[in-house]
């Protein structure tokens, strides 16, 4: 039987490399949650501190997902959005389980994952998620309101990196033949 050659399989067992990515993923979930408790203890809803010429700490809530996507309908969305998280949060435990040894598919998953419990653990808490990270150039201003992109966090910003790192794997998997 040939050994596997894929660029992202590392060997050593599953068990080892699943509890690995879950710690990633934990240690993201406590990043964000750290992150939210200090905005919280510090800012109020709306408050904000100037860092740089394109970058604020700001206070804002989102009831709705990327982008304020549904934060206008009627309350309905903070338990869709949870059970969605939580959803995607069992999937993705199985797929971890199945491909603990494919590192940057796993790094992805991980990253994905913290970010969901994160914002799940918000919905949960709070009724919204708690965004304070604020960007703005005047380049954004024809897309975004100031140039402002919208306010968010840690677990978003997880989530983010790890949906870039699974379309990488995915390219580097085709591009491999695999």
């Amino acid at each position: 039987m040939a050994k596997s050659t894929h660029l992202f399989k590392s060997s050593g067992s599953k068990g080892a490399n699943l509890l690995q990515w879950l710690g990633l993923a934990f240690i993201l979930l406590l990043i964000d949650q750290f992150t939210k408790v200090l905005i919280v203890g510090y800012y109020q809803l709306g408050d904000g501190t100037y860092v740089t010429g394109f970058f604020n700490v700001v206070r804002a809530h989102n009831t709705g997902a990327a982008f304020s996507f549904l934060a206008g309908a009627s309350g309905w969305q903070r338990w869709f959005f949870t059970g969605l998280g939580l959803a995607a949060s069992i999937g993705i435990i199985w797929m971890l389980r199945a491909h603990a040894g494919q590192k940057l598919f796993c790094f992805a998953l991980a990253c994905i994952l913290g970010g969901a419990i994160g914002n799940v653990i918000d919905r949960v808490a709070y009724g919204y998620v708690i965004d304070f990270l604020d960007f703005h150039w005047d380049f954004l201003s024809p897309l975004f309101h100031g140039g402002h992109f919208p306010a968010f966090n840690v677990a978003d910003s997880a989530i983010t990196v790890g949906a870039t790192s699974l379309i990488i794997d995915e390219l580097l998997r085709v591009r491999g033949g695999d």
